[in-house]
């Protein structure tokens, strides 16, 4: 995608140059390379204006030294007409080349410093108006680090060309720029576009317009770019505005939060329209018609915009100059052939780049591909396309892009793809490829470099291992494809590889010396999920930020300190011993560290200084001791912080917080103590909070529900809190999990629960890091169905309260049936009275139900019987009565144990019949002995008054008088207690364990 992006940048440079070559007449310009013949100096006070112009700007490397002298049209940057000696151009671009941003380690922070020192940064003198000829001003790639764009910008009439893009303006974009009426290029491209996220992170980025009527005004512009800039108040009328343009030829607004499309244009103005570009905004309707009517339209880019929708056939026949189609990540749906069938019928047809990835777009890939003879690329990834790739694909001689990974496509490889000469990168994983990739497959790609495939079905790759290629990869990945038990000796041909992966491949034994020696150029190596076995090499060189993933194998001994890894995955091995005190040292650029479901002990290392940039720690599942008094505040970018099941003790410190970017902290199962919350207020942006099985304790403050406002998961059972739930709780919008069984919480349910919505509506899940291997999923211990599981994959599907084992009182609130997601709830072991509401039938996606060992009363509601897809149920141990619902889903839930314990109830699955026990309900037949019960209970009445009135003064007055008495006789009542709760505790779960049995 990034060569893509290339390509599309590369055009509008090229469209740009066009317009630039019409806007000013190069013979009238000369400019300090060339103008040693030109000694007419230039204007005095436009001389003056650049002194002035110069002093208001910062210039820490001296880019402007040759601002001297009297002939400032020899100044760099400055352009001159030849006839009048006038300035007319201004061409203070930052020309460093920012191609480091694809470089890795030393070289993108030297190339990163060597970029900030060649920025211009300061203000813009309004000394610039005395320059009354200038036509040409491009101050762009600079950084000015948060400054507003000068309205006077707009009294430079004669502007034709202005790009103040990736400088770091800021504010408002004053509609003075209207004024410009002999404007073609406008181009105020935001600083993020570049992605120096290092640089520009701390700088200001709600660029934004009031609204865009002042650029109806520039009826001459050809070229627009907004990107990035927030237009969501234009957004009513953007299109209209822009209508107005007839000349214009590139229209770039990417990001701009804009969300109306409108579906009608009564009168089009877009006679020149080559590009279109609108990625990213959020518009949640289909493409609008008019759009396929710009006949000159090349490049329209609708990435990420929220379309939705079919393509139908008469969308692709008025479109025969396309060149690029954008596409990916949105929602169209159906299949494509109509679509392309139509297009495939221009007779001058040019399309070279075919972009759809990540929609919803389903049947076979037509045969009419192959009809497209100049496409370059075709990247149809992460869809629901089936079935085998036509044959006509060998047709498509100047292809060198082809993905299909991420689809369902079940079908076989022809070998017609060998016809494919050109091509470069082929990607055919993640699919249910029948049959197996062959040599012949691969004979004809002698100008591959980058091949990934991998089959749901695991076929056989059949590739020998003695093979010699005709290509040399510089990247392999295959997933899924049984190899046998050895690795691939063919690799050893591959001399350039940057990146290897062979996951779960069925490979056992050790890993061979020849895969370690490619180690100083290798940027990923993916050995997981195989049977490899024995211990790593201590110290290795691998590419600068390199991916490692060797995980789920049976590797052991000590964990290896690899310097140039900035992703490090060894979960489920053998590793064992401490970790190196100095690991984050000689690991500075490590950004992810999975070492969980090992056998590692000691302490977490201390040895963190201001140079790392972890992100991702996951060292659960160890038998890790010691604090969490490590040095967090070097480590701003933390995300996710995972120690759960080690033996780690003492408190959460509050540097904790000083991530302030830590979305996961995961503490279960170790033994931690104290008040946790004291740590955590500053985590505003946490959405996962797992502190189960500790020893913890204190109440919930009110100010959770107010500063953990992205809070999703929160699991506090088996702790020691206490206090009532704080009705603050309610209001956090995206909590879906509220797990706080086995704690010593009192006092009423709040009613308040009922308006928790993330448990109304279906639970959005956004992964912590969208890329391929850096990829995060949490991991939580539930119970649900009377099992406790630890869910991963799932867990954003999960929806459940428990509140068991507690000290809760009163009733069931009844607003919690309004909880229409909620899957599990469990308020088992409480102390409830009341009904069960009578509407509890609302839970539709209920699913387990577990009101046990309370002392609810009445009747088993009715609407529970339309609960269809409850499965776990326990009402055992209350005081219900009646008889038990017996239509829908009670036929099913017919175990007698989740009924006992209720003396009144009656009917199937219990041995009580209804009738029967109505009758013994029914009181004595007669009235026999009548009269003498009556004075029998008259003389216990009389008697228990001064009786209970003795009792409780000898008892009560003795405690009183006797402070000694009474502290022992409060201690015995506490021994008591615990006695009989543990007691209780420990022959309930013997019980269990017999059911169980």
């Amino acid at each position: 995608m990034a060569n893509l992006k290339t390509s599309f940048q590369l055009l509008s440079i090229l469209l740009s140059l066009q317009i630039f070559l019409k806007s000013v007449s190069l013979e009238a310009i000369t400019l300090s390379a060339n103008s040693s013949h030109f000694n007419a100096g230039c204007i005095d006070i436009e001389r003056e204006a650049l002194i002035k112009f110069k002093a208001d700007l910062k210039d820490p490397s001296g880019r402007l030294s040759s601002w001297v002298g009297k002939d400032c049209c020899s100044r760099l940057g400055v352009g001159c007409s030849r006839e009048t000696g006038n300035i007319i151009m201004l061409d203070l671009k930052n020309r460093f080349p920012y191609t480091f941003i694809n470089l890795e380690g030393d070289a993108y922070e030297k190339g990163m410093a060597a970029y900030r020192l060649s920025c211009l940064g300061g203000n813009l003198n309004p000394s610039l108006l005395e320059l009354k000829y200038l036509y040409y001003l491009d101050l762009s790639f600079n950084n000015f680090q948060g400054l507003t764009i000068p309205s006077f910008i707009g009294s430079l009439s004669e502007l034709t060309y202005l790009d103040l893009s990736s400088s770091s303006f800021f504010g408002l974009v004053p509609p003075h720029l209207g004024n410009l009426s002999n404007l073609r290029y406008l181009n105020l491209n935001s600083p993020s576009v570049l992605n120096i996220s290092s640089y520009f992170q701390n700088l200001p980025h709600n660029y934004h317009v009031s609204d865009l009527n002042w650029i109806t005004r520039l009826s001459h512009l050809e070229y627009l770019n907004l990107a990035y800039i927030n237009l969501s108040s234009a957004s009513p009328t953007w299109l209209q505005d822009i209508n107005m343009l007839p000349s214009l030829s590139q229209l770039h607004l990417p990001f701009c939060n804009l969300y109306h499309f409108p579906q009608t244009l009564p009168m089009m103005n877009f006679s020149s329209l080559l590009l279109l570009d609108l990625e990213g905004n959020e518009f949640n309707t289909t493409i609008p018609q008019w759009l396929f009517n710009i006949s000159t339209l090349m490049y329209p880019d609708l990435a990420n915009c929220k379309i939705q929708g079919r393509l139908s056939n008469n969308d692709g026949r008025t479109l025969c100059n396309l060149k690029g189609l954008f596409l990916s990540d949105n929602k169209n749906t159906g299949e494509m052939t109509d679509f392309l069938e139509s297009m495939s019928m221009c007779s001058n047809s040019s399309l070279e780049m075919l972009i759809v990835t990540r929609n919803r777009l389903s049947g076979q890939i037509p045969e009419s591909i192959g009809k497209f003879k100049y496409l370059r690329t075709s990247q149809l990834g992460g869809n629901s396309f089936s079935g085998s790739i036509p044959l006509s694909i060998g047709n498509l001689s100047f292809l060198e892009d082809l993905s299909l990974n991420g689809n369902e496509m079940n079908g076989t490889i022809p070998d017609t793809i060998r016809q494919l000469s050109g091509l470069v990168s082929l990607d055919l994983a993640y699919n249910s490829w029948r049959g197996v990739v062959s040599e012949d497959h691969l004979s004809g790609l002698a100008k591959l470099k980058y091949f990934t495939v991998s089959s749901h079905r695991q076929s056989l790759a059949d590739l020998r291992n003695k093979w010699i290629p005709a290509f040399s990869l510089k990247v392999f990945r295959m997933y899924d494809c049984h190899w046998g038990s050895t690795f691939p000796s063919w690799l050893k041909t591959q001399k350039n590889l940057s990146g290897l992966a062979l996951a779960n491949a069925g490979i056992s034994g050790i890993i061979p010396d020849w895969v370690w020696k490619l180690s100083p150029q290798l940027g990923l190596l993916d050995l997981s999920s195989n049977q490899l076995e024995g211990e790593l090499p201590s110290a290795l060189q691998f590419k600068a930020r390199a991916v490692i993933d060797l995980s789920s194998n049976r590797l052991e001994g000590p964990v290896p300190v690899w310097f140039n890894v900035s992703y490090l995955k060894l979960n489920s091995n053998l590793f064992s011993g401490v970790i190196p005190s100095n690991f984050f040292q000689e690991v500075p650029f490590l950004r992810s560290l999975y070492l969980s479901d090992n056998l590692i002990n000691g302490s977490i290392p201390t040895s963190i200084s201001r140079e790392n940039s972890l992100q991702f720690l996951d060292l659960s599942r160890n038998q890790l001791s010691g604090n969490l008094h490590i040095p967090w505040k070097y480590l701003p970018d933390m995300i996710v912080i995972n120690l759960s099941n080690n033996s780690l003790s003492g408190e959460i410190p509050p540097s904790i917080c000083s991530c302030p970017y830590l979305q996961v902290l995961a503490l279960f199962g170790n033994n931690l103590s104290g008040v946790p919350y004291l740590a955590l207020r500053n985590c505003t942006e946490l959405d996962t909070l797992d502190l189960g099985e500790n020893g913890f304790s204190g109440s919930i403050p009110k100010w959770v529900g107010k500063n953990l406002l992205r809070l999703q998961l929160l699991s506090l059972r088996g702790n020691m809190f206490s206090g009532n739930i704080p009705p603050e709780l309610c209001g956090l919008p995206a909590l879906h999990v509220m797990d706080l069984a086995h704690n010593i919480f009192f006092g009423f349910i709040p009613p308040c629960l009922g308006n928790l919505s993330g448990l109304k509506t279906p639970a959005f899940y956004q992964p912590y890091s969208p890329n391929e291997y850096t990829y995060y999923s949490s991991r939580m211990v539930l119970v649900t169905k009377g099992r406790q599981l630890e869910y991963m994959h799932i867990l954003s599907l999960v929806n459940l309260i428990d509140f068991s084992r507690n000290s809760f009182r009163g009733e069931i609130p009844e607003k919690i049936t309004s909880l229409a997601y909620l899957g599990t709830l469990n308020l088992s072991q409480n102390q409830l009275t009341g009904k069960i509401p009578e509407n509890i039938g609302e839970l539709q996606r209920l699913e387990t139900l577990d009101i046990s060992l309370n002392h609810l009363s009445g009747s088993i509601p009715p609407s529970m019987s339309s609960m269809t897809l409850l499965s776990s149920l326990n009402l055992s141990y209350n005081n219900l009565s009646g008889p038990i619902p017996s239509a829908n889903q009670f036929k099913t839930l017919n175990d007698p144990s989740i009924y006992e314990g209720n003396s009144q109830l009656c009917g199937s699955p219990l041995p009580t019949n209804c009738s029967t026990s109505t009758k013994e309900d029914s009181g004595f037949s007669g009235d026999e002995g009548e009269d003498e019960s009556w004075i029998d209970m008259w003389w216990f009445y009389i008697a228990l008054a001064p009786g209970f009135s003795l009792g409780f003064w000898v008892v009560c007055g003795t405690l009183i008088l006797k402070k000694r008495w009474r502290y022992a006789y409060f201690r015995f009542v506490d021994r008591v207690k615990d006695r009989t709760f543990v007691v209780f505790t420990v022959s309930k779960a013997r019980l269990q364990r017999k059911l169980g049995e």
